[in-house]
C-alpha cells in the first residue's frame, strides 16, 4: 500500500523514535502461545531459526516459509519457562494458527493458543527507551542481547501474569517490546506517555517501517520472495539441520544464488506498489511499498542483483528514484 499526506503528529513521533523515544500500540498484532513438551522441537522444524539452543528468557526473530522457501511471515519469538510466545503480523495471525496446526501430528505434544485478545503489545522506540524501562521497574533487562526478556509483576493486584519487557523495538531503532495483560493496557500506556514517550500512530509506524526497511507480509513477504532476498539473514540458522523450506534456502546460500535484493528507494513522487522498476528500457525490479515522509517520498523494492545497488538511478513508473541502504536488512552472505 502507498501512504500519503503525513501529518505533524506523525512527523513528531518519527522524529522522537529517531532522537528520544516514541511508543506505538501494536496490540492488533497477533500473539500465539505454543506450549507442551515438544514446543521447541516443533518450532525448530517449522521455521528458519535455531530454537533448540534457546533457553527461557531468550528470544529470536524467525521466518515461517513454504516448502519452496517462500516467505509467510517474519515473527519474533520469546521462550518462556513453559511456552514460546510468537508475535506475528496482524494479517498473518489466523493463517499461521491454521498453518502451524496442520503440522502438528498425532504423537506431537504441542498446543497452540491464540492469546491476542487477552493481551496487548507496545513498542518503545528510540535511544531514550532505557530511561522509561528503568522507571517501570525492568532495569535488569537493559543492555541484554536482542530477544532477551523478563517479566515483572503487573501493576494491578489479581492480574494473571506480569508485563514482559523484551529487547528489540520491532524496527531497526533501539528499543523494547512490552507484552502485557489487556486489563492493564490503558494504565501502562498512560504511564509510558507520562514518562515522556511520544505516541506513534499505526501510520507513522508504517512510514518508519518503510524508511528502515522492515519487510511486511503481502508487500515484501509474499510467495514471490525468499528470506535471503528479503535480507533477513539474521533470522536464519545454516547449521540447524532440516526444516520446512531448508533445502532451497541452503542452496541459495551455498551457491550465492540470490538473484534479487530488497532495497530502499528515494523517489521523486508517490508511486503505486507493484510498479515496475527500470533502468533505461531494462526491467530490473518491482516496487513493493511507498510512503511520503517529512524528507520526501520513500519506497521499498526488489532489485535484480546484477543491476546494482545503493546509488543506482532508476525509473519507477513516472517517478525517478535512487536506490538507498536501509538498516533493517542485510545483503551480505555470512562468512
Amino acid at each position: 500500500m502507498s501512504t500519503s499526506a503525513i501529518d505533524a503528529k506523525d512527523t513528531a513521533a518519527i522524529q522522537a523514535a529517531q532522537t528520544t523515544v516514541a511508543v506505538c500500540d501494536r496490540s492488533h498484532w497477533g500473539r500465539i502461545k505454543v506450549s507442551d513438551d515438544d514446543r521447541l522441537r516443533f518450532l525448530h522444524n517449522q521455521s528458519t531459526n535455531d530454537f533448540q539452543t534457546l533457553k527461557p528468557g531468550q528470544g529470536c526473530d524467525t521466518v515461517f516459509v513454504t516448502s519452496t522457501g517462500r516467505t509467510i511471515d517474519l515473527v519474533t519469538s520469546y521462550v518462556m519457562e513453559d511456552a514460546v510466545l510468537l508475535l506475528v503480523s496482524p494479517n498473518r495471525r489466523e493463517f499461521l494458527m491454521q498453518w502451524l496446526d496442520r503440522y502438528i501430528f498425532f504423537a506431537d505434544k504441542v498446543q497452540l493458543t491464540d492469546i491476542t485478545d487477552e493481551t496487548a503489545t507496545f513498542s518503545l522506540i528510540g535511544p531514550g527507551s532505557d530511561a522509561i524501562v528503568e522507571k517501570l521497574g525492568a532495569e535488569a533487562i537493559i543492555g541484554q542481547p536482542y530477544g532477551n526478556h523478563l517479566s515483572i509483576p503487573s501493576v494491578n493486584e489479581g492480574d494473571k501474569g506480569g508485563v514482559i519487557f523484551a529487547i528489540g523495538s520491532g524496527l531497526a531503532s533501539p528499543g523494547y517490546t512490552l507484552i502485557l495483560p489487556a486489563s492493564v493496557k490503558e494504565t501502562i500506556w498512560n504511564k509510558i506517555v507520562e514518562l515522556g514517550a511520544v505516541p506513534m500512530s499505526d501510520r507513522a509506524w508504517e512510514v518508519l517501517r518503510i524508511i528502515q526497511g522492515r519487510p511486511a507480509p503481502e508487500q515484501e513477504l509474499t510467495d514471490d520472495y525468499n528470506p535471503l532476498e528479503a535480507g533477513l539473514w539474521q533470522t536464519i540458522s545454516f547449521n540447524k539441520g532440516c526444516y520446512i523450506g531448508q533445502e532451497t534456502i541452503a542452496r541459495l546460500n551455498t551457491y550465492q544464488g540470490v538473484k534479487q535484493h530488497l532495497w530502499g528507494i528515494r523517489l521523486s513522487a508517490l508511486v503505486e506498489p507493484g510498479t515496475t522498476i527500470t533502468v533505461g528500457d531494462e526491467k530490473i525490479g518491482k516496487l513493493t511499498s511507498c510512503t511520503e515522509t517529512a524528507e520526501g517520498y520513500r519506497g521499498l523494492g526488489y532489485i535484480r542483483t546484477k543491476a546494482g545497488g545503493a546509488g543506482l538511478q532508476i525509473q519507477v513508473g513516472e517517478a525517478t528514484g535512487e536506490i538507498v541502504e536501509v538498516p533493517y536488512v542485510s545483503h551480505e552472505y555470512p562468512q
